[in-house]
């Protein structure tokens, strides 16, 4: 992903073609934040955040940079949500402070935006409106309906974004599935209305585009997990699925209630979205979850248990049952339970999950995949839902967005396969001034990635991190010498690595002695330079860790004069 940390000024940005800029989402997976401008207003659509992988150290999440929205923060009419997965409005809580402008969503998103809000103290300061599909709201030169559609939680929506410049169609995540367990199909009625009025633009989620078809429906996952839970009597059983996908949620009450078990929810993730399912008017027909207590005081095999933790977070609820040692607090999974995991695996977790998997099998716990059996279905289109929505619509643009390069090609192949004559792929912070006869890329805008660091938000490129990178891969050594005043080593030098040396190994021994030498070679004249000292210090240490082990660690001396 672009961070953009060479542009400084902004482009000029024509107040009469209505533009298009990707600020988070264009390319990868995650942090969707996007913005349309048109007659000096601003539009923006979803603000989600990003999750870090495994060289990013202590960040707790990634967020898109709003510094170009935040400078126009008065000519901002409104945010505009598609639906409530974190990585559309994950950031909101984070950024509202820069953009401070009206937030609109449905009512199962409102009640997590209002969440995220609460736990930062912006509730109530934040002014948010709830809308519903087939609503029609005016924001200055926009006019934004909102289009029923499929995915994996409740209530996505496309947008129609209408403009005396033309109409542009953003999807959000999305598939078309005309016999839903959960919500109501697809407002094909509306998207077909749209196609007839003239689609300029369609913004398009790539997140599944290469996949061929869908295997099945959710209907089928839930038959299916209603076989699976059957074939293991009297063992504790936990499936892994993520907390957002409420259909899921309640297929697995389904199976398990099939089955005649109770159902558990661990993990903080799974309570919320419950909360924010029940208080919307979602699983009205099931029961209230046993909580972690409940579920220990029941005979062991009689509960099914939801589990945050399918993509191998650390901390969460599937990590904890493979903890080795049991917890008389906890659920303890052991030899012949077994785990089931229902979801996809994200790009850039597969690591995470297979160790996960692997301290699973360790305990002689069984393991059930979607390659073992169908019990996951994507909540993306895929295959001849792609064509289907292009024939309905006929865009004469099309810019796909948010997937890996190689769903973004294969989309944009589609796209011109299906007759879209002209078709781009941006990079974040690309603007696009969008013309059926000739769009025109202006050039790029202030963007780039920051970091939630603890209470801090950081860039993603500050010094703390990349310190902390190097530490993970170098190691460290910090040296320290007390020095009289006429320059001389008191006692022995206190040497410390990390992840580098054994404390009392002979290398250790090797290297006081070369720093030793190493001061006794200072010119006597030149023993009041502390520069000098700590630089010949950095070197000898440096010199001889990269000779003995390649290794060029994060270096720190410390001198104390007495």
């Amino acid at each position: 992903m672009n961070t953009n940390d060479n542009i400084e000024n902004d482009i000029v940005v024509p107040t009469d073609q209505l533009v298009f800029i990707p600020l988070g989402g264009a390319t990868g997976i995650g942090m969707n934040f996007f913005a349309y401008g048109y007659q000096g207003k601003w539009l923006i659509v979803d603000c989600g955040l990003g999750f870090p992988g495994e060289n990013l150290p202590g960040i707790d999440c990634l967020l898109p940079d709003p510094k170009f929205l935040a400078s126009r923060k008065s000519d901002i009419v409104g945010m505009v949500i598609t639906h409530a997965h974190e990585d559309h409005i994950g950031a909101i809580g984070y950024l509202w402070h820069d953009l401070q402008c009206p937030i609109y969503c449905t009512a199962f998103a409102n009640e997590l935006v209002e969440s995220k809000l609460d736990e930062m103290g912006l509730l109530g300061r934040a002014d948010t409106h709830v809308v519903s599909s087939g609503d029609i709201i005016t924001l200055g030169p926009f006019e934004v309906e909102f289009i029923r559609m499929n995915h994996s939680l409740p209530e996505p929506n496309a947008l129609a974004i209408h403009t005396k410049a033309g109409l542009v169609v953003h999807t959000g995540d999305w598939r078309l599935d005309n016999d839903p367990v959960l919500g109501q199909e697809p407002d094909l009625k509306a998207l077909k209305a749209l196609g007839d009025e003239g689609v300029l633009a369609l913004v398009c989620d790539s997140t599944n585009a290469s996949g061929e078809h869908q295997a099945g429906t959710e209907e089928d996952v839930r038959k299916t997990l209603t076989e699976v839970i059957g074939k293991y009597p009297n063992v504790q059983i936990a499936v892994g699925c993520f907390a957002s996908n409420v259909a899921r949620v309640e297929s697995i009450y389904e199976a398990a209630k099939a089955n005649g078990r109770d159902v558990c929810l661990l993990g903080r993730s799974l309570w919320r979205i419950d909360a924010a399912a029940r208080a919307t008017g979602y699983l009205k027909d099931v029961p209230e979850f046993l909580s972690e207590e409940e579920a220990l005081e029941r005979p062991r095999g009689s509960v099914l248990y939801i589990c945050t933790g399918s993509q191998g977070e650390s901390y969460s609820a599937l990590n904890n049952l493979a903890a080795v040692t049991p917890n008389k607090n906890s659920v303890y999974f052991g030899a012949d339970d077994v785990v089931i995991f229902s979801s996809r695996v994200i790009p850039g977790n597969e690591k995470a999950i297979a160790l996960l998997q692997k301290r699973l099998a360790a305990k002689g716990i069984v393991i059930v995949t979607d390659k073992d059996a169908l019990v996951h279905v994507s909540g993306h289109y895929a295959g001849e839902e792609l064509k289907q929505l292009y024939e309905m619509l006929k865009p004469q643009i099309a810019l796909p967005v948010h997937g890996e390069t190689l769903e973004l090609t294969y989309h944009s192949n589609m796209a011109k396969k299906y007759g879209v004559p002209h078709v781009y792929c941006l990079e974040d912070g690309e603007a696009i001034a969008l013309n059926a006869e000739a769009p025109e890329i202006l050039g790029e805008v202030p963007s780039g990635i920051l970091a939630v660091d603890g209470k801090q938000i950081i860039p993603l490129n500050a010094e703390v991190i990349k310190k902390r990178r190097k530490m993970m891969d170098e190691g460290s050594a910090v040296l320290t010498l007390v020095i009289d005043k006429d320059g001389h080593v008191l006692g022995t030098p206190q040497l410390s690595t990390f992840g580098l040396l054994a404390s009392d190994s002979a290398d250790q021994e090797e290297l006081l002695e070369r720093i030793t030498h190493a001061m006794a070679e200072i010119d006597p004249s030149r023993l009041d330079d502390d520069t000098l000292i700590k630089d010949t210090m950095k070197h000898t240490i440096r010199q001889f860790l990269n000779e003995k082990y390649g290794k060029k660690p994060l270096m720190d001396v410390h001198l104390i004069r007495v």
